[in-house]
């Protein structure tokens, strides 16, 4: 849409060059419009403003409502989603048999209502694929790291050691020692490999090139629980994700001590309170928002198939709000740390 004083100014330079002897086709097309336009413009003697901002136009048929548009503004304000992104909030509510409106119709809102905010110490990092395996159930690709949590003095910090399950992201084991030791990792894959009861079972280990992940005595204990061991490539310091984006969960949660743990019986229980939020409450967006626990147990597949009902009743209600399908609440089939090696890692986990 051209600004008024362009307008005229348009006109006024296409009389000028017509009054110059200038074809009037030729000087329209100099400014880039027609004549039909030019005439549009000016007629009857005077430069005539553009009508279209004043049109009156049918509202959309797939709008919400005034009434529906608070009932989104309300219910991001209820205390048990005040925290949450509508990412979040939307499969809760459709987890109530409760559906308000679309995801993206909840971020828009919260836009125009001034109400989205963005954590910009939580900035995705660029991230590269590895090479490993893919699962296409519970406990067949585990991936496991060491963190450090600050302690009450500087320089001291405890380590976090954390397996994670691939398919269901759920955390399958954890300890917290003042050390990193291989032998508090034999530890922790024993109690776990027990805690799982999957002794003898198939099982791929990944993890990074940490001193106790590749210990000898170390590799003696998976060799003799039958797992097979995985590393991250040489050099590349981003190559176990799943473990990673756990830990950077864990230290963005609002609660987290940033100024560090007074002992370390403290930084256990802290940890043991976020493994039980993570595992139970937690609904991942990668697993399409369900728990680490609903995807390892299986109940997920009741849960999303339930949803996509709640969504189908909702397009039934309203078929002008749809242009094409539903949101898709299929569950996830299978999850790969690389896809290019998805075909020929599938053998290795059977």
């Amino acid at each position: 849409m051209i600004n008024p004083s362009d307008r005229v100014l348009a006109v006024e330079l296409i009389q000028e060059a017509n009054l110059n002897g200038a074809r009037m086709t030729v000087a329209c097309a100099e400014l880039n419009i027609s004549v039909r336009t030019y005439e549009r413009w000016f007629s009857n003697g005077g430069i005539k403003e553009d009508q279209r901002p004043h049109v009156r136009r049918p509202e959309p048929k797939n709008k919400l409502t005034e009434e529906e548009r608070q009932d989104v503004i309300k219910t991001v304000k209820k205390e048990e989603f005040v925290d949450l992104p509508p990412s979040q909030i939307v499969p809760k509510l459709a987890d109530d048999s409760i559906y308000i409106a679309s995801e993206s119709t909840f971020y828009r809102i919260l836009r125009e209502e001034k109400m989205q905010q963005h954590r910009g110490r939580s900035k995705r990092p660029e991230m590269k694929l590895p090479e490993s395996y893919l699962a296409t159930a519970p406990n067949q690709v585990w991936t496991w790291d060491i963190t450090w949590l600050k302690g009450p003095v500087r320089g001291l910090y405890f380590k976090l050691y954390l397996i994670i399950d691939l398919f269901s992201r759920k955390i399958v084991g954890w300890e917290v020692w003042e050390i990193e030791d291989a032998a508090h990792a034999e530890v922790l894959i024993k109690k776990t490999i027990i805690s799982e009861k999957i002794y003898g079972a198939p099982l791929v280990l990944h993890s990074d090139n940490g001193s106790p992940m590749k210990a000898a005595t170390f590799q003696v204990l998976l060799e003799k629980l039958g797992i097979q061991s995985s590393y991250s490539r040489p050099r590349v310091s981003n190559d176990n994700p799943y473990s990673e984006a756990v830990f950077r969960t864990l230290k963005y949660r609002p609660e987290f001590p940033y100024d560090g743990f007074e002992s370390i019986e403290d930084a256990r229980s802290w940890t043991e309170r976020f493994v039980h939020w993570h595992t139970h409450e937690h609904q991942h967006s990668a697993i399409n928002f369900v728990t680490p626990d609903q995807r390892h147990t299986g109940a997920h597949i009741e849960i999303l198939k339930k949803r996509h009902e709640v969504y189908q009743l909702a397009k039934q209600k309203h078929p002008e709000r749809w242009s094409k399908s539903t949101r898709n609440w299929s569950p996830h089939e299978s999850v790969a740390l690389n896809p290019m090696k998805e075909k020929l890692r599938t053998d290795s986990i059977k």
